[in-house]
């Protein structure tokens, strides 16, 4: 007579079921509507100046930051220039 060993039972990795249920099991990705709005148009670049002391830096909502100047003037068209150029780009 044979006898049967009882004192390991078979662990969940090695049971067939299990394995099927981790190879069936879908990866987590994005739905194809996240994949869609990641390639919808960036914002448009917002630049404003902002005066530190004596200087004007013009700054955009991009991270841009152009020269600090003492002339109003140039900080805006910095502005206007980095808006311009960066909408053109898109």
């Amino acid at each position: 007579m044979c006898e049967q060993d009882t004192s390991d039972p078979p662990t969940a990795a090695s049971s067939p079921a299990s394995s099927k249920a981790t190879s069936d099991s879908p990866s987590p990705s994005p739905s194809p509507s996240h994949r869609v709005a990641s390639r919808s148009a960036p914002p448009p670049h917002e630049a404003t100046t902002v005066e530190r002391g004596s200087f004007c830096t013009a700054r955009c909502t991009c991270g841009w930051s152009g020269h600090a100047r003492r002339s109003r003037d140039l900080a805006r068209t910095d502005a206007v220039n980095h808006a311009a150029n960066r909408t053109a780009e898109n």
